[in-house]
């Protein structure tokens, strides 16, 4: 029997060493395999993310992501990825990278001369107030009370924001993931501001089980709703992050208008090939 074999980076996105930040998978592509094929790669892969792209012309690409089990409208760490992948590893030297995505649009990612990758995603905007009985589900989802809840607008769907006291609040919690499985929104970040003298403007940290992830490591798209929300709080348009999990990660972000400029470095953990059978 012969097999089809593609070639697999994993790459840890928003960091500059192994074994922090977040793991994505990225497979290149020449042509579309079938959507059930890429959610199975995705699943056997068992990341938070999968990028899959394919040639759209000169320094362009469609780009897909799946998480092991569903295909998501946008990943901000496969799209860091994916770039570092194409211009470490796969020879392009364009400056700045398009991809053509099915709901966000057109995304561009540019290289820096210091390593980082610059992306930009639409901002996400505020949708209204939480109610009152799922602000008091959600305090017990996560184990301590939010000063605030805010939901924000993403692809079919909506994402709760949860402002925290502190920062150490942030990474003290230990939420009941099934229950917050089980509230309304797609995803729950949970956000406060930096501890003074760290140079650090805010953290966060991300849970989107309903996706397949209990806790996302680092989410470069959870930025699009972090960026403006800081931004009119502080009084500012540029910031120092930190996704505060475990694995931990570190973006420069920024807010353009309807863009948020969320920034990160990557550095290779694996390069391998997936075996298909014809």
């Amino acid at each position: 029997m012969t097999a089809t074999r593609l070639p697999l980076y994993q790459v840890d996105a928003f960091t500059d060493r192994l074994f922090s930040g977040n793991p994505a998978a990225v497979v290149p592509l020449q042509t579309w395999l079938p959507d059930a094929t890429m959610q199975t790669i995705a699943a056997e892969n068992n990341l938070a993310e999968t990028a899959f792209f394919v040639p759209a012309g000169a320094a362009r690409w469609e780009l897909r992501w799946f998480t092991p089990t569903i295909e998501v409208p946008l990943c901000g760490h496969a799209t860091l990825a994916t770039a570092f992948v194409l211009a470490e590893y796969l020879g392009e030297t364009a400056a700045t990278l398009t991809f053509v995505t099915r709901e966000s649009g057109e995304l561009t990612v540019t290289r820096g001369a210091d390593g980082w990758y610059a992306m930009r995603f639409p901002r996400r905007h505020e949708a209204g107030t939480v109610d009152a009985a799922d602000i008091d589900r959600l305090a017990d989802a996560l184990g301590a009370r939010p000063q605030a809840v805010l939901s924000f607008t993403v692809p079919n769907d909506t994402s709760w924001l949860a402002v925290m006291d502190s920062s150490a609040e942030v990474e003290a919690l230990a939420p009941d993931i099934r229950a917050i499985a089980a509230l309304p929104p797609r995803n729950i970040i949970a956000t406060a501001k930096g501890a003074p003298g760290f140079g650090i403007d805010f953290v966060s940290r991300m849970f989107a089980p309903k996706a397949g992830i209990d806790e996302d490591p680092v989410t470069g798209s959870a930025h699009c709703s972090l960026v403006p929300y800081w931004a009119e709080r502080l009084g500012k348009s540029d910031f120092t992050a930190r996704q505060v999990s475990k694995r931990g990660g570190d973006l420069r972000c920024r807010l353009d208008g309807e863009t948020a400029v969320v920034a990160g470095q990557g550095v290779l953990y694996l390069k391998g090939e997936i075996t298909l059978p014809s």
